[in-house]
């Protein structure tokens, strides 16, 4: 429901208009709870990012009319771990867990428009185009002030709880909180390429020795997610479209048939970014406000959406007058700090295993793979954890 003019006060203020927030805003309005929705941008802008989507991600988002069978989806019926030069992959199935699928790609561009849309036609409270320019914690409530984008009026108000969800540029307003940023000294080269052969729904993680690649089933395409060094991803910018298909047809040269097309490409760089607490003084971090992971297992976004389930949870299990109340943050994050902590070192961790060319580790990783993929419950945990998260 999309608003004009802002309330003096609010229980819950929710920063960040993306598909955690709205899952936030969505599951509070449904339960009956005072919460307002707040988004810097007043649309969706153009953005190249698909997403990998987990089977348990995707039904929390139907729960709340953030999905539809309408939106640009494309279904993940395999992943496909592999290790170049080696014989050692893995191959994780929606078989293994009995799901009729592991997940979704879709085009992040899709999705956030979508979420932006459902609850600006719902019952939760949406201002658009609403800046966050300061940010006070007191004793007992917070008080923000927001800008309009469109008159640059400032707007005043407090709230119980101060959730930032989908972006942490306000961390360095918070007195009790403090983000350590960790540079891969990687940049991730994004393109969507066209298969000589349909993909049928098997997405691919690809370990070579300049680099990670993720080829993910984007409609008829792949969308690729390739880390490389800053120069290297440059190199690669500057290639024609052959000399790119051709780089890529190298590194996949056992696994897939080859490319016909590649899109125009982009870069970004890549970093580690964590917090000391996910929790503060009347305020909570969830997605990538309070985590923002290396792209290399896709997990980023479902760990957000989890971040947002568990607090409402707790949230509708506490009451109005304890809402932002130290117990009530504490039990967050203690209920949080496992799945996010391993998913975030199994990420990161993944960078530096895989980072060595030498023969011993190469050989090494090889095994580890070939050992997971022959053993059906070592295979089953590794697809469970990939699905479903460490709770």
């Amino acid at each position: 429901m999309l608003i004009k003019r802002l309330p003096l006060h609010v229980d819950i203020l929710i920063v960040g208009g993306g598909p955690v927030g709205a899952l936030l805003a969505q599951k509070l309005i449904n339960s009956g709870h005072q919460a307002l929705l707040v988004e810097a941008k007043c649309a969706v802008g153009k953005d190249p990012r698909a997403l990998a989507i987990a089977q348990s991600s995707i039904a929390a988002l139907h729960q709340v009319g953030l999905w539809s069978d309408e939106l640009d989806a494309t279904p993940i019926h395999k992943v496909h771990v592999s290790q170049a030069g080696t014989l050692g992959r893995t191959v994780l199935t929606a078989q293994d867990l009995d799901l009729p699928q592991l997940g979704c790609t879709i085009p992040y561009q899709s999705l956030a428009q979508h979420a932006l849309n459902t609850v600006s036609m719902g019952k939760a409270p949406l201002a658009l185009g609403m800046k966050v320019s300061k940010i006070e914690q007191l004793a007992r409530f917070a008080q923000v002030t927001l800008q309009d984008s469109r008159d640059h009026s400032e707007h005043h108000l407090t709230c119980r709880l101060l959730v930032l969800a989908d972006g942490g540029q306000l961390i360095d307003q918070l007195h009790d909180i403090q983000q350590t940023i960790k540079s891969y000294e990687q940049h991730a080269v994004l393109a969507k390429v066209t298969p000589k052969h349909p993909h049928q729904g098997i997405a691919f993680e690809r370990f070579a020795d300049d680099g990670p690649m993720a080829l993910l089933p984007n409609g008829i395409d792949y969308t690729l997610v390739w880390t490389q060094t800053p120069e290297q991803a440059a190199a690669r910018l500057a290639l024609t479209e052959q000399e790119f298909i051709s780089e890529i047809e190298q590194r996949f040269a056992d696994r897939i048939t080859g490319f016909s097309a590649v899109s125009e490409r982009a870069s970004w760089p890549l970093a580690l970014k964590t917090l000391n607490s996910v929790v503060g003084e009347r305020v909570v971090m969830i997605g990538n406000a309070a985590q923002t992971l290396h792209p290399v297992a896709g997990q980023g976004l479902n760990l957000g959406l989890r971040d947002a389930d568990t607090l409402a949870q707790i949230i509708c299990q506490t009451p109005k007058t304890a809402l932002g109340e130290a117990a009530m943050l504490q039990r967050y994050r203690q209920l949080r700090s496992r799945d996010a902590g391993l998913v975030t070192a199994f990420t990161d961790s993944l960078i530096g295993i895989f980072d060595s060319p030498a023969a011993p580790m190469k050989h090494a990783r090889s095994l580890a793979l070939m050992a997971i993929d022959h053993c059906q419950w070592l295979r089953k945990g590794f697809a469970q954890r990939m699905v479903h998260g460490a709770r």
